[in-house]
């Protein structure tokens, strides 16, 4: 059974947790937002599960504790953030800012990230964004640990894609999605659950489709050919875009292709600059007001509505944390001198 943590208590534990790797405290806190903000809305896969591998590329060196990021110069409205292998919660949290930023002189703000790690649930950039009146958009490419069609083994990456769009209310539609059919985060969840996958979602290491946790190594792209190609594309405006390829130095001789490292592209957009905001962000809600009055054989609901009322029962209730991950944290705790909250 899962521990329940109080949402405030858990989010000061990983702050603590984090904090004693890095030195710089709004740094640590960045990252601790960006998992509990996951671990609220229902995302375990992505939320404080994340913490251990966050403390291992801490201490390897892949995650730098203290980076040394720069914007370079470019029109108004473009720039490329070099992270120097910031935290990916780090630097896209920068870049969303930035775009925000650039949005509101311009009308659009697009920043690319080059050289960051593990950039966490990309829906809490777009979010951000979004809470701003702004329109989100992210694209975020990685190490290849997906398959290809006719390829054998891992070709491309799980690539996600998020875009927020502000309503008229208090929380965004928010699409936020890989292209692969399952995340390498829940698969760990099925093994550690002990339980079987669901059928076409994961693959061996060869490329042989599996539904045994303990077997598969891979995702499998989600529709098949059109997962892998947005996830190809999405290298392509990423990586390549800002002068990173990781996909092609991956598959080289090049021993430093295979170095964990990640690439975006953060894009902002101004309602104002295309018309009356108000009135956009009002016909956002009249939209999702007749989607959800069509005739219908269950409940309708728009994205990020779902994870929305998971955050504010989590919020209320505290967050659960399965075992095997509670034990990890505490034996993390044990080696770093934190005290880990009582379970509810």
């Amino acid at each position: 059974m899962p521990v329940v943590i109080p949402a405030a208590e858990l989010g000061e534990f990983v702050d603590a947790l984090l904090g004693a790797k890095v030195p710089n405290p709004g740094h640590a806190r960045t990252i601790r937002d960006v998992l509990l903000w996951a671990s609220l809305r229902g995302v375990d896969s992505h939320g404080v599960a994340r913490v251990p591998r966050y403390l291992e590329l801490l201490d390897s060196g892949e995650a730098n504790a203290t980076p040394e990021m720069s914007f370079a110069g470019g029109p108004s409205g473009v720039t490329v953030l070099d992270a120097d292998r910031a935290p990916g919660p780090v630097a896209l949290t920068a870049a969303a800012d930035e775009a925000v930023r650039r949005a509101r002189a311009v009308g659009i703000g697009a920043v690319g990230v080059r050289r960051t790690v593990h950039t966490g649930a990309v829906g809490y950039y777009t979010s951000r964004i979004a809470s701003q009146g702004l329109v989100g958009i992210a694209f975020v490419a990685g190490m290849p640990n997906m398959s290809y069609p006719g390829v054998t083994g891992a070709a491309v990456a799980t690539s996600p894609l998020s875009i927020a769009v502000p309503t008229a209310g208090s929380n965004p539609v928010l699409l936020d999605m890989a292209t692969a059919s399952i995340a390498l985060g829940k698969i760990a969840q099925y093994r550690n659950a002990g339980r079987t996958l669901p059928e076409g979602v994961a693959a061996t290491a060869d490329g042989t489709p599996t539904t045994d946790p303990a077997l598969a190594k891979m995702p499998l792209p989600l529709g098949g050919a059109k997962g892998a190609g947005m996830s190809l594309v999405f290298e392509l405006i990423t990586s390549v875009l800002v002068g990173a390829p990781i996909v092609s130095s991956f598959h080289s001789d090049d021993p430093q292709g295979r170095v964990h490292r990640q690439n975006a592209l953060i894009l902002a957009l101004d309602p104002a600059a295309f018309g009356d905001p108000a009135a956009f962000t009002e016909h956002v809600s009249q939209t999702l007001t007749a989607l959800q009055g069509l005739p219908a054989t269950g409940e309708i609901r728009y994205p990020g509505q779902n994870s929305a009322a998971i955050a504010g029962r989590r919020a209320a209730e505290g967050i659960p944390v399965g075992p095997k991950v509670w034990g990890e944290l505490e034996v993390a705790a044990g080696k770093l001198g934190v005290t880990p909250p009582t379970p509810a």
